[in-house]
């Protein structure tokens, strides 16, 4: 199976290589700034809506391959955490998530056959309680740099998360069932999504 993959996350591509699929990259620029009084569950739908219609309209309109676009953001007492600008807010982020519950939101968007589908996953991550030593050694690998909230679950942040309420693949960036049940909804079944000959 064929896909076109929105985004320049290597770890999205690599979650959907391991599924067989051939993926193809198109980057395109977006305003990741949130609008006026806009809540964290729209503003990443629209982003990923915004970046799956971007990358559509940079391919020729005869090619009827899914076009997905996701956008994943860290969401604490209300605030969206985003990317550290460098290792001291990197530092900051994981201080505040330290000891507690914070939620993971991925907006997902599917273009095909003309149309357009969109959702949001939400997963639940408790951190373990961290002193500044371990904060800033984590904050120091670099690891979380461009990655939301400051950390990568799949890394040596899974040392962090003492547990995790809802789709583990969402925390990593793409929740992968819920894009298969949109993807089926273009009419390419669970069966076809494995490579099955029917």
């Amino acid at each position: 199976m064929e896909i076109i993959l929105a985004s320049g996350s290597p770890r999205r591509r690599d979650l959907l290589g391991k599924l067989g699929w051939n993926v193809r990259v198109i980057v395109p620029e977006t305003d990741e700034r949130a609008l006026p009084g806009e809540s964290p569950e729209n503003l990443c739908v629209r982003l990923s809506a915004a970046k799956a219609a971007k990358a559509a309209g940079m391919i020729p309109c005869n090619e009827n391959v899914p076009i997905v676009g996701a956008d994943t953001i860290v969401v604490v007492d209300g605030d969206v955490l985003g990317k550290p600008a460098d290792e001291d807010e990197g530092f900051l982020m994981l201080k505040r998530l330290q000891g507690r519950a914070h939620e993971v939101l991925t907006g997902v968007s599917v273009i095909g056959k003309g149309r357009t589908f969109s959702g949001m996953e939400r997963t639940r991550v408790n951190f373990r309680t961290l002193d500044d030593e371990a904060a800033r050694a984590y904050a120091a690998t670099g690891e979380g740099a461009d990655k939301a909230g400051g950390y990568a679950i799949q890394g040596k942040g899974s040392l962090l998360a003492a547990s995790i309420e809802g789709d583990y693949f969402n925390v990593v960036g793409l929740p992968l069932c819920r894009l298969s049940f949109m993807i089926e909804e273009m009419g390419l079944n669970l069966p076809l999504q494995w490579g099955a000959r029917i």
